[in-house]
């Protein structure tokens, strides 16, 4: 017998052989099965407890996946264009720059700078005068609103459902695979809940870590910081998150009354959340309706540019009868130093929340 023959017969044999053997395949996950893999949230040791209930709704993979798509889909709007990514642009921690207020569908003009995105896990009230009592409820707000999204989430659901891919990914992200309300707002809840900035140097040195240290300068403004500034930017998330009068002068385009707008009391007029202070450097303009394009135009406003009011927050009245917090331009400088060290590279360019 030849080698070319021996071959022959023994590649016969080993197939005969193995013909009616079963093929096994590697098991993996089947397409548009429910899964519920948690995702790990750790809340940051210098920070407060959480306010949001992790477990009314655990984020996980699949449904902070579903979150992300539809923080960045266009559909969720009217014109197919305008998403919740639209005005909260990653790279500026979430806020926008390029108008000082923001713009909806069509190019209407609204009357307030869209807020910075992050530490929302910790947050006991949004938006600016607090509207919305709960995150899953706060993307109601754009998405209805005439002015941002101006859609239904009838039609919203709509055009889920006819879409290739939101029926499975809905399937993969809740048990019941149901594309209706409840579910869009809970996956966008479970986006925005990982949004944590906790990284920054000022973080970081507060902890301990790596041996990081802050300059002379930013170990000035710190002190300033805390002597002029932290009796409403408290704490780790630098906001006591109260609605106080901060002296602005009203813009008569908008004569936006702020809190009042929500409760209807007379004592809230022109008064604002405090927003947080993270990643401050990155996200102007500032105030509620974006008046001030950096941070020395801010703290040049609580040095000298104060309007009076019967309801003007009392941090802003000193003994003397005069108007604002007394702050140097050297004063001015260090603070903003120190300012600057709440900026987390980390977290605006992570690609978890990244649109691509």
């Amino acid at each position: 017998m030849n080698f070319k023959t021996y071959v022959y017969i023994l590649l016969i044999c080993v197939l005969s052989s193995c013909k009616n053997e079963p093929y096994e395949d590697v098991p993996t996950a089947v397409s548009g099965a429910y899964s519920d893999v948690r995702l790990d949230f750790t809340v940051p040791s210098n920070f407060p407890p959480l306010t949001y209930d992790l477990e009314s709704n655990p984020p996980t993979e699949t449904g902070f996946e579903l979150g992300r798509r539809l923080f960045y889909e266009g559909r969720l709007a009217s014109d197919g264009v305008v998403a919740c990514g639209f005005c909260h642009i990653q790279e500026f921690a979430f806020t926008h720059h390029t108008h000082i207020i923001s713009h909806g569908v069509d190019g209407a003009l609204g009357s307030r700078n869209a807020q910075p995105l992050h530490n929302l896990a910790f947050q006991n009230e949004f938006t600016w005068d607090g509207a919305a009592i709960h995150l899953d409820l706060q993307p109601i707000i754009p998405i209805t609103n005439e002015v941002e999204m101006n859609e239904t989430f009838t039609n919203v659901i709509a055009k889920l459902e006819a879409h290739p891919d939101y029926p499975r990914l809905f399937r993969e992200a809740f048990e019941n695979g149901e594309i209706n309300s409840e579910n869009i707002l809970k996956a966008l809840s479970q986006f925005m809940v990982m949004m944590v900035t906790s990284n920054s140097k000022y973080d970081k040195f507060r902890r301990n870590e790596g041996n990081v240290t802050l300059t002379a300068n930013e170990m000035q403004g710190m002190a300033l910081f805390n002597q002029k500034c932290a009796s409403c930017h408290a704490g780790e998330l630098f906001t006591d998150q109260s609605y106080r009068n901060n002296g602005l002068a009203i813009d008569p385009d908008y004569n936006d009354v702020g809190r009042a707008r929500v409760t209807g009391l007379p004592e809230d007029n022109y008064k604002f959340k405090v927003p947080n202070l993270r990643n401050i450097e990155v996200t102007f303009p500032y105030m509620h309706d974006g008046r001030f394009s950096n941070l020395e135009q801010v703290l040049e406003h609580y040095q000298s540019g104060i309007t009076d009011y019967d309801n003007l927050d009392n941090s802003l009245r000193q003994p003397d009868g005069t108007l604002g917090i007394p702050m140097t331009n050297e004063e001015k400088a260090r603070i903003i130093d120190f300012l600057k060290t709440f900026t987390d590279a980390d977290f605006i360019f992570d690609q978890r929340f990244s649109e691509f």
